[in-house]
């Protein structure tokens, strides 16, 4: 009998422990549908890949688990607003999101009035920061990243004439776009620029013009959505000159509309898994490459393979420097973590991350790939840095 009473005192014990266990929330802001949800989808398995590693954080001297709260930007301005406004009630500590410039502005409205900070994983336009004191990001930005492949474009192509092709109302096309013009008129090279309306399909008339314009490099950043059907139209076309974008591209839609066609499709990007040089970086791939294997469901949010997008390594540093903030914080009050993050510091799989005044990652190299028609991978092509443009 006093066996049994012990078992029992000892199982009351372990579920009161448990019913007493500390849960510290961080948001999750992401596209999982619409234009930018696969993108969306390879950003949230970073994340959720870091979590499964690092399930708990000691905070003030309390072990916490972390609970992710995940929700659905759709990857539409007005949705993300309302999606933001669901993280804030449910009592985040803090954010992580989102893939998508446009989205990020929309949502960083709602932290800024809730004083919630949120960390950009690959959110590029200057205005994400710019516009909210309560927005960082791990992740380069548009004015380096547009300069990088118009010098590409220019030195390594020897384009003369370019064709820009963005989409209108989306913050982050129209702005990389403008940054890509404005570095390559700089170099030298002449522009012809154009816009198309979210849901265009058919991109016929657009590839046609830059062909009749005489045009020997297309620049079109834009979604993965817009890229496969631009790839696609611009081989049927049989266009000779590379048809390029920025990080979105860095995506097995765009290996998989490029695979047999005879076009050269090129992108800049954050991060490459083939690069051995970073120890914490081989780690990275290694076992995200074990854990996308071993769930099936996450190969299949991955786009099918195992291939490692900049966007998961990204979303793994975001959480990381997330988890830091939080222990610097001492606490889970929100403010307190905003009020912490500006010195966090991390040495992470996408490189040394630390902040500069405007909540900005003070990085400044990008990588650049081309899409392989054959095998239906990425190769790397090339890496530019800041000291590298001059």
């Amino acid at each position: 009998m006093k066996k049994v009473l012990a078992i029992v005192l000892a199982m009351m014990l372990v579920l009161c422990s448990a019913a007493m266990a500390e849960t510290v929330k961080i948001g999750v802001f992401e596209p999982a549908s619409g234009d930018n949800g696969a993108g969306g989808k390879q950003e949230v398995l970073g994340i959720e890949y870091a979590n499964s590693l690092t399930p708990t954080v000691e905070i003030g001297g309390t072990t916490y688990d972390v609970e992710l709260v995940v929700v659905d930007n759709q990857s539409q301005t007005d949705k993300a607003v309302s999606a933001a406004q669901t993280l804030a009630s449910e009592g985040v500590s803090i954010v992580l999101g989102s893939y998508g410039s446009g989205v990020s502005m929309a949502g960083g409205d709602v932290f800024a009035e809730h004083q919630i900070p949120a960390i950009g994983c690959s959110c590029t336009n200057p205005s994400v920061t710019l516009l909210c004191d309560y927005y960082w990001r791990v992740c380069f930005l548009d004015p380096f990243q547009g300069t990088v492949m118009a010098n590409f474009a220019k030195e390594e192509k020897g384009a003369t004439k370019a064709y820009v092709l963005t989409q209108l109302g989306d913050d982050y096309s129209t702005g990389l776009g403008f940054y890509f013009q404005q570095a390559f008129e700089a170099l030298g090279g002449e522009v012809v620029a154009e816009t198309f309306n979210e849901g265009n399909s058919d991109f016929t008339a657009f590839v046609t013009k830059a062909m009749n314009e005489g045009c020997d490099f297309m620049f079109a950043p834009s979604s993965t959505t817009s890229a496969s059907l631009i790839i696609d139209q611009a081989a049927s076309a049989n266009v000779t000159f590379p048809v390029t974008a920025g990080d979105t591209w860095e995506s097995s839609v765009i290996l998989d509309a490029a695979k047999g066609k005879n076009l050269e499709v090129y992108c800049s990007t954050f991060f490459d898994e083939k690069d051995e040089s970073s120890t914490v970086a081989a780690e990275f791939v290694s076992g995200f490459k074990g854990w996308l294997n071993a769930n099936p469901d996450k190969m299949t949010n991955n786009g099918g393979n195992d291939i490692v997008a900049a966007v998961s390594a990204l979303g793994f540093d975001a959480y990381n420097v997330a988890i830091e903030a939080l222990k610097a914080a001492g606490s889970t009050d929100s403010q307190a973590v905003a009020e912490a993050l500006p010195a966090v510091t991390l040495d992470g799989v996408t490189g040394s991350i630390s902040f500069d005044e405007n909540g900005d990652a003070k990085k400044d190299m990008a990588y650049i790939k081309q899409a392989n028609n054959e095998t239906g991978a990425f190769d790397f092509i090339k890496t530019q840095s800041v000291a590298d443009l001059g």
